[in-house]
């Protein structure tokens, strides 16, 4: 292993030695670099006026994202290409067109939209201007100067630097230790292992979207790092006889196309999941492993009765999604083990639903995400899993609703009983997103809204085949 961290900065190659481990790429920036350009707005992942623009190889080709550099970590750089607003130039179509529509007043968050902008200009299939500026605010223009100025843009065609990247890539396994503290970024799933066995404690990381808050937020010193964003047999998607087995180290991004072919439901949750920049560093398995009882995949993954593989050294070991969430801020993982993969079986012709609740569509977290999946044979419930976020202490099964809805005929009587069920399945708390007697009433009627939705379609395609 090497001691050496190297990337590109606009090209030209950038070795660091003896950094901090959890120094971020925007303090680098700024304290190290001087690229004021770069700004700290929230330092959480929310505002995206730290964006930038980071490339890797893929395929032979590089892949830009655009990332928040707030709570990315310098070492997860390695081997990558970073660009800021200041590569830019001054003079860049991205920057003439915001100058041309005045899209600019205080400027502040200018910076972030021109990154966020030229990254779009370098995808083949670009997401929809708001989709794609989401996770950037600002506070003066209204947007409306903002979003003329990205629908003047066309493609940013640029050279990409595949040579060095290629040449970055042959370099070993990077282990960086300084006073004491130490960061691991293995390459393959036997490194990993043995560094997970080795060091216990460690704080295995992902995507660092929500690790990157425990540095920028709570202060933590973090002694031990494994990173998993350079292990290749973590970063597939692939199908199996058990169903679709997503790789932990899979970003929400890359697994948004695969997701929403599942079902339209699972696109739409995963739009509305954080923004562009953090579902281009955020995992599905990352997410997981920390068990957060607000996470918006696992009500989701637990409805479609996904299945987690958890490994440690050559043993590995499968649970159903729900049995790994113990209680709040534990789960089922012993020390040295790690997620590996999670595995969705097939849907077949079952109902399915995810519904999520926020106080904003955009990048919100959820007062309450609901997952719906339902089998009906002959008129009848034969089978029932109906899920929940935000509701507990973690994410959760609603038994009894499960129960009400089980061998019942599929009506809206069955409907009502399942709904008023739930107050046996939770007891919610009362907090800044909403109220326990808010979260009660609104799952039930999340339930009651996908049932009238769902007669709603039979009604429409009888009175068509009529």
């Amino acid at each position: 292993m090497r001691d050496t961290v190297r990337f590109l900065l606009d090209g030209e190659v950038v070795e660091l030695s003896g950094i901090d481990p959890t120094m971020t790429v925007l303090n680098w920036l700024r304290y190290e670099r001087r690229r004021t350009g770069t700004k700290e707005g929230c330092a959480e992942g929310d505002c995206g006026a730290c964006t930038v623009a980071v490339g890797e190889l893929e395929d032979g080709a590089v892949r830009w994202r655009a990332v928040n550099a707030c709570i990315l970590f310098l070492p997860m750089l390695d081997g990558k290409a970073l660009k800021t607003v200041e590569s830019l130039g001054g003079k860049h179509p991205v920057q003439t067109a915001l100058v041309e529509h005045h899209a600019s007043q205080c400027g502040f968050c200018t910076p972030g939209f021109v990154m966020s902008l030229w990254v779009r200009g370098r995808e083949k299939q670009p997401l929809p201007v708001n989709d794609s500026l989401a996770g950037n605010l600002c506070r003066c223009t209204g947007y409306g100067p903002i979003v003329a100025a990205a629908e003047a843009l066309g493609p940013t065609l640029e050279d990409d630097p595949v040579e060095a990247l290629t040449a970055l890539a042959a370099a070993p396994s990077l282990a960086v230790e300084t006073d004491g503290r130490r960061w691991f970024s293995p390459r393959s799933l036997s490194e990993l292992t043995d560094l997970a066995e080795q060091h216990p404690e460690a704080v295995i990381l992902a995507g660092a979207t929500d690790v990157g808050l425990w540095v920028t937020k709570q202060h933590r010193r973090l002694e031990t790092v494994i990173w998993i964003g350079a292990v290749h047999e973590l970063q597939t998607i692939s199908q199996t006889p058990e169903g679709l087995r997503i790789g932990a180290g899979i970003r929400y991004g890359d697994a948004l196309d695969v997701l929403r072919g599942l079902h339209p439901d699972l696109g739409e949750l995963l739009r509305r999941l954080g923004s562009v920049q953090v579902r281009s560093s955020g995992t599905l398995g990352g997410n997981i492993a920390n068990g957060s009882p607000i996470g918006d995949m696992p009500p989701a993954l637990i409805a479609l009765g996904a299945k987690l593989v958890l490994r440690k050294g050559a043993t590995t070991r499968s649970l159903p999604l729900e049995d790994y969430f113990i209680a709040y801020g534990k789960q089922d993982r012993r020390p040295g083990e790690f997620v590996e993969a999670l595995v969705i079986p097939p849907l077949g012709d079952r109902l399915f639903h995810v519904a999520k609740l926020s106080k904003r569509f955009d990048q919100d977290i959820s007062a309450v995400c609901a997952g719906f999946s339902v089998a009906v044979k002959d008129g009848i419930v034969s089978d029932a899993r109906i899920a929940f976020g935000g509701m507990a202490a973690t994410p959760k099964r609603a038994a009894a609703c499960e129960a009400a809805l089980t061998g019942r005929p599929w009506t809206e009587e069955t409907i009502e009983a399942a709904a008023r069920a739930l107050a046996e399945d939770f007891t919610p708390l009362d907090d800044m997103r909403a109220s326990a007697a808010y979260r009660l009433t609104t799952a039930g009627n999340l339930l009651r809204r996908w049932f009238a939705g769902q007669t709603a379609g039979v009604l429409a395609a009888e009175a068509i085949d009529a």
